[in-house]
């Protein structure tokens, strides 16, 4: 069917309307169609049946507001080829969905893309540092975790390959700026295609080749702001002002500005490029009939510059209050009282230009975004390694707080040196129950370890890999199956409840000398006594006699370990205060009992662990 497009840069007030009247004035039938920067905006038939409407609806409803008019007229085209009663139709189904919301946007702003480069930013240095920092952290962590919590063969806590944390880190960086580029992948903020030379120079070539045939320019698509009177005023009074002492040509440009046109608004970019084009001197004024402002701008006349861009009456420059409120702006009066100011401006020995200070907008290039690696990448990329810092911060805090948890769950067996610093002398049911089974969890870890390295020919665990390293033969190993099956025979082989019911004082005591009985001898440093002056001190180096109480002069032969040895040597009489106290049986009164008398298989511990051993067998009826 014949169809008459109108596409016009913006439109106001009825679009129907105008329609009718372009169809009146025409008087031919078809279908007529409105576009403007948005897209169709009105669209009638005349005498033939389109579903103008529906399409119009469904052009409006289904694209989003950034489509573009190409996008919106070929949409309206679509839907009027399908007919009325699928017009109809798909424009209720249009209604009914996006009735509440519009269609997520096509273009992303400015705005839009300085996110992107912030985020990308942030994530190509916080991914990488993050992955630099906390994988090694987190891996120390947990090898002084396991270190604590069991023996570990040394080096183990290094990695084998040294290179797959900064190889990660390498690689996230190169995913993250790939990604960042396919997702992000937006050039332009619209659908408008770039204007060309001749789109920029349109403008300015219609009002040079007006001023060829008049002074003064009148924007034939702008409101009528000059009366036929007033135009021949405003021409009498230029050439008046042309012929006077210092004066020269005046042309007056009724041209509006706006952010859209080639100068985007600016009035000095405009003047100087249609004076540029012009090729003459002489004073340029523009006069914009929509927004009713007027600016002076000399080029080689003999007038002075600060009169004109300083000292001009805002009276002349903005208009008054009934300027404003005039359809006009008052722009004749105005104007005509300019030209009485110019008679006044003060003359100069030499002509002057008008040196613009407003840069010269590049419109081929609005619609492109910039790049996505620019803008705000970089701040992103300092506030992601502060926040990759930030993160290992709240990781090491979390850390420490969950190794604190888990060592209280389960505490850290002692070194064979630690014992007799450390070793309480009157030690609580709550710390013999901890550390028993702190002991004996390492104990059977140790043996795990040891019997895995045995099949693959290392060193035994926790001992130093060097061509010296004693490594625990067959009797060290039964020595070591010995103590750890004695010790599991006290608890009833529960490794985490100890037993039930719980095992009392004296039991647990031979659980830990059992338990570091064992693993000694799995580090090959097996031996048969330890100190019977606190058993939880752990080896002896000799027997020596010890006074046991602080009342009388009773001694007891005993082995001792070296602590107890040089005080025995040093303060005979102090070295009571070493000796191990229990818990008593339940009596009400809270008191203590040397470990040798409490009720349990310590008796045997003064003849060595062999005989524990076979103490404790005796005690549960195993041969």
């Amino acid at each position: 069917m014949p169809t008459y497009v109108l596409v016009l840069a913006g439109t106001a007030g009825n679009g129907k309307g105008l329609l009718g009247a372009v169809h009146d004035r025409l008087g031919r039938d078809g279908l007529y169609v409105l576009v403007d920067a948005t897209g169709v905006t009105a669209a009638t038939a005349y005498g033939v049946r389109a579903p103008a409407d529906d399409a119009s609806t469904v052009a409006l409803y289904e694209l989003p507001y950034d489509a573009g008019p190409l996008r919106s007229f070929e949409r309206f085209v679509d839907v009027v080829a399908q007919g009325g009663a699928k017009a109809a139709q798909r424009a209720a189904s249009a209604r009914e969905r996006y009735g509440d919301h519009d269609p997520a946007a096509l273009y992303i702003g400015p705005g839009d893309r300085d996110n992107q480069s912030f985020l990308t930013g942030a994530l190509l240095a916080g991914v990488p540092v993050s992955i630099l920092l906390l994988v090694p952290y987190v891996r120390r962590w947990r090898g002084r975790l396991a270190g604590a919590t069991r023996s570990k063969k040394p080096g183990s806590g290094r990695p084998r390959h040294p290179w797959l944390v900064p190889a990660a880190a390498l690689a996230s960086a190169a995913a993250v700026a790939l990604t960042a580029s396919l997702v992000f992948d937006q050039t332009r903020s619209s659908a408008a295609p770039p204007p060309t030379a001749a789109d920029l120079g349109s403008r300015l070539d219609r009002v040079t080749e007006g001023l060829k045939h008049d002074a003064v320019y009148v924007d034939p698509e702008s409101p009528r702001v000059l009366s036929a009177g007033r135009l021949s005023e405003l021409h009498d009074r230029i050439r008046a002002f042309t012929r006077s002492a210092g004066g020269g040509p005046v042309y007056v440009l009724l041209v509006p500005q706006i952010s859209e046109d080639e100068s985007a608004g600016q009035e000095d970019v405009f003047t100087a490029a249609v004076h540029k084009r012009f090729g003459k001197d002489g004073l340029y004024v523009v006069a914009d009939p929509l927004g009713g402002f007027i600016d002076v701008y000399n080029y080689g006349l003999r007038l002075d510059g600060d009169s004109l861009s300083f000292d001009l009456p805002d009276a002349i420059s903005f208009g008054d209050r009934a300027a404003e409120e005039a359809d006009d702006h008052a722009l004749g009066d105005r104007l005509d009282a300019l030209m009485t100011y110019l008679d006044k401006v003060p003359r100069t020995d030499e002509p002057t230009t008008e040196d613009g200070w407003s840069p010269t907008p590049e419109p081929v290039g609005d619609n492109v975004l910039p790049p996505l690696f620019s803008g705000d990448f970089k701040p992103g990329l300092f506030v992601g390694a502060v926040t990759a810092l930030l993160a290992l911060a709240l990781t090491a805090g979390a850390l420490a707080v969950a190794g604190r948890v888990l060592r209280r769950r389960r505490p850290v067996p002692q070194a064979s040196s630690a014992p007799p610093l450390t070793a309480p002398t009157n030690p609580s049911r709550s710390y013999l129950r901890r550390t028993a089974r702190t002991e004996l969890g390492a104990l059977a870890d140790e043996f795990t370890d040891t019997a895995r390295n045995a099949a693959q020919g290392d060193a035994p665990t926790g001992a130093p890999d060097t061509p010296d390293t004693p490594r625990p033969d067959l009797p060290s190993q039964a020595r070591a199956w010995d103590c750890f099956d004695a010790a599991m025979l006290l608890v009833d082989g529960e490794l985490d409840t100890l037993g039930a019911p719980e095992p009392g004082p004296a039991v647990l005591v031979a659980v830990v000398v059992l338990s570091r009985a064992g693993r000694a001898a799995l580090r090959g440093e097996a031996g048969d006594l330890c100190c019977g002056v606190n058993p939880l001190h752990g080896p002896a180096v000799g027997r020596h006699h010890v006074r046991v109480s602080a009342e009388g002069t009773r001694r007891r032969r005993l082995p001792v370990c070296a602590l107890c040895r040089d005080t025995a040597v040093a303060e005979p009489a102090a070295v009571h205060s070493l000796l191990m106290t229990l818990p008593a049986p339940d009596d009400g009164d809270g008191g203590r009992v040397a470990y040798f008398d409490a009720d349990g298989p310590l008796t045997a511990v003064p003849q060595g662990i062999p005989r524990l051993i076979d103490e404790v067998r005796e005690t549960t009826g195993v041969q």
